[in-house]
Order: C-alpha cells, then sequence, then structure tokens
C-alpha cells in the first residue's frame, strides 16, 4: 500500500508531499480545490494517465513541461494492525506534453504499463464509472480484462498477442487483394489466442458473478433480480474457428474481422432488462460500486500482484447515508488501501465504521494539508 506520496505540477497541484498514509485517506474541500486531481496523480502512478481520459497536456499544470508523481509503497509490518513498514518500494511516473513518459520502479525504468499496473493495482468509481452500465462494450470489456489480467497472469501475453494478430488480418482484409497463405496464418493465429482469452475469461467471469451477487445482497437487498451475462463476441454454439469461417464472407466484403473476444461484451440485467434502463441513478451507483468491490475482493484473494488501492471521488454523491454506510463497511471489511474525496470531512466520518483510522487532508486551491485532528 502507497506510505507515501509526491506530486509535481498535476493541473493545479503544484508540490505536493503526503507522508504516513493510512488505510483509509479522505480529502475534503471544495470543488475546484484539486481533491480529483490528487486521486489523478495516484491514478498517473500506477497506470501512467488519468482516469478521467483526457490528453496528458491537460493534466500538466500550464507553462511546466511535465508532471511527475513519486511514491512508496510498503507492506504491514507484523503483527501491527495498521502499520506499514518505512521501507518499501518506490516508483515514479514522469509525463511530459510531448506524451513521452519515463516510469521507475526499484529505482530502475521499466518499459511497458503492464510492470506499473502490477506493482499498484487499482479500482476506481467517479462519475465516469457509470459507464460501465450506460456506455459501449468496450468499457465492459476493459472492466472484465482488467480483473483477469489480476489473477490469470497468462492473459496479459495472450492478449497481446490476439491484438497483433487481429491488427494484421483487419489489414489484410483491407487491402482487397488478400494472399490466401498469409490470411489463413494471421487467422490460425488469431484463433488460438482468440479461444485462449475467452477461456481465461470464461473462468474468471465464473467466480465474479456470484461474487456480485453476495455483495449486493448486502448492499441492496431489494434488487434481488440483477445478474450479469457474459457474451463472448461470437455464437456460443461454434467454436472460435468455425465463427471466423462463417464470417469470411462479411470480413472480406467489409475489410474487419467482425468475431472474436474484441466483441465480447458484460451485461448486467435486472429482470431480465438491462439494469441502466430500469434502474434510478442511485441504484446504478450501487451496481457499480458492487462491481468494483467484487472485482477487488477477487483481486485480494486471488491475484499475486497484492491488494487493491481504492480510488473513490466523491462517494456521497448519489448515494443516502443508509446505502454510503453499507459500501464504508464492505471496505473496510477488505484490505484495501482507500483514497477517497468529499466536500466536508463530516461526510465520510459520518459512515466510516468507528473502529477504522481515518486521515483527514483538507485541499485548498491545490494545497493539501493533513488535517489537525486527523486520526480517529
Amino acid at each position: 500500500m502507497l506510505s507515501q506520496l509526491q506530486i509535481s505540477h498535476v493541473r493545479n497541484l503544484q508540490q505536493v508531499r503526503l507522508q504516513g498514509l493510512k488505510k483509509v485517506n479522505v480529502f475534503f474541500g471544495p470543488n475546484g480545490s484539486g481533491k480529483t486531481s490528487v486521486l489523478e496523480s495516484i491514478h498517473l502512478l500506477g497506470m501512467a494517465r488519468s482516469f478521467r481520459g483526457t490528453s496528458v497536456k491537460s493534466l500538466i499544470t500550464h507553462n511546466t513541461p511535465s508532471c511527475t508523481v513519486y511514491g512508496v509503497t510498503s507492506r504491514k509490518a507484523a503483527g501491527e494492525a495498521g502499520v506499514y513498514s518505512a521501507a518499501g518500494m518506490p516508483m515514479g511516473v514522469q509525463r511530459s506534453r510531448s506524451g513521452e513518459a519515463q516510469i521507475k520502479i526499484g529505482g530502475k525504468p521499466v518499459r511497458t504499463v503492464a510492470e506499473l499496473a502490477a506493482q499498484l493495482p487499482l479500482q476506481v468509481i467517479t462519475a465516469e464509472s457509470f459507464s460501465l452500465l450506460t456506455g459501449p462494450p468496450g468499457g465492459r470489456r476493459q472492466y472484465l480484462d482488467w480483473g483477469v489480467f489480476h489473477v490469470e497472469q497468462r492473459f496479459f501475453g495472450q492478449w497481446q498477442r490476439f491484438q497483433r494478430c487481429l491488427k494484421q488480418r483487419n489489414n489484410l482484409l483491407r487491402r482487397g487483394k488478400i494472399s490466401d497463405q498469409e490470411l489463413v496464418v494471421w487467422t490460425r493465429d488469431l484463433t488460438q489466442t482468440g479461444e485462449a482469452i475467452n477461456e481465461y475469461r470464461k473462468d474468471y467471469f465464473a467466480i465474479l458473478s456470484p461474487r456480485f451477487k453476495e455483495i449486493m445482497a448486502r448492499l441492496a437487498p431489494s434488487l434481488d433480480r440483477l445478474e450479469l451475462r457474459y457474451q463472448q463476441g461470437w455464437d456460443r454454439e461454434l467454436t472460435y474457428s468455425e465463427a471466423l469461417q462463417q464470417g469470411y464472407s462479411a470480413d472480406t466484403e467489409q475489410g474487419y474481422t467482425h468475431s472474436g473476444p474484441q466483441r465480447a461484451d458484460v451485461r448486467v440485467m435486472s429482470g431480465g432488462h438491462l439494469a441502466a434502463d430500469t434502474l434510478s441513478r442511485g441504484q446504478q451507483k450501487l451496481v457499480v460500486c458492487g462491481l468494483k468491490l467484487a472485482q477487488g475482493q477477487l483481486m485480494a484473494q486471488l491475484g499475486n500482484r497484492g491488494k487493491c488501492t481504492y480510488l473513490i471521488d466523491d462517494l456521497p454523491s448519489e448515494l443516502d447515508h443508509e446505502h454510503s454506510l453499507l459500501v464504508c463497511e464492505l471496505l473496510e471489511s477488505m484490505d484495501v488501501q482507500v483514497f477517497v474525496t468529499c466536500i466536508a470531512q463530516e461526510e465520510i466520518r459520518s459512515v466510516w465504521p468507528k473502529t477504522s483510522e481515518i486521515t483527514m487532508f483538507h485541499v485548498e486551491h491545490g494545497n493539501v494539508q493533513r488535517h489537525p485532528a486527523s486520526d480517529v
């Protein structure tokens, strides 16, 4: 878990240094003060980008060439509940206006974001998280693959191979004049990697779905008709090889591969209808929280890359006091670290279990200060 954090030139956060981070870290202050930018900085440290999906240039403070986030992850000291060792693994990310990224873990440069993501597993709950229900399938595929990545070590290599094969096959299909021999080679490799990815996803989904139902039974017992459905991206009665054969004419005519894991989806259903069409905004946020909590539990239980760090922006928004309390109780019961924002500190103090140590930070005009009466 993060024990230290240094932020330089991320939006309105010029220079921020946070030490002694605990399991629960609350950032409170008025809108526009920089609270969400703290969460963005942690996401930058774990994923080399913002969760807002904006360009790197908008993330960097005006008139500065780059932004930098440095952190230290530490493990819990043996026999001391809630206490983390001073020594830990340093990691840092610098992004320049040109888009260049410099990543270091343990003082050594690394080349892939995957290595970074493995070091600091993240779960994000923000206003944008509603797209899990209301947005296109791509976001739900990303959610599914994020869980598979952390519990199945073989997945990422297969996913990279599949993306390369898909790109090459689509390039051939777009040319019009296709070399059958070359197309057969890429189709064969696409089939092998696509089937492997689908099996990893199905195995993960088989444990995700019941865990999601268990959590939703605690968060919203009235939503007892919720279910998750996995759609693999082609007719489930066919093998992937058979689906590609059947779709060959359409693929050559339109210049791209129609069937495959790149078309997969996870549907959230309520009483046989899409949850996005039938649930209220508050109910949708509970479902999003349920999805993220279920995935975080499985990552902690089955993953080999450490515990999750939750980034939660404006938790009280669209959740009443009772449901906020239930979400916080579940988070408290998990071995995770939480960074959460709110406007008034009492919004979190009133819903978080009293037995937990909460560290409060006041944010105003880009300045982040530990609150005098921080730990309770």
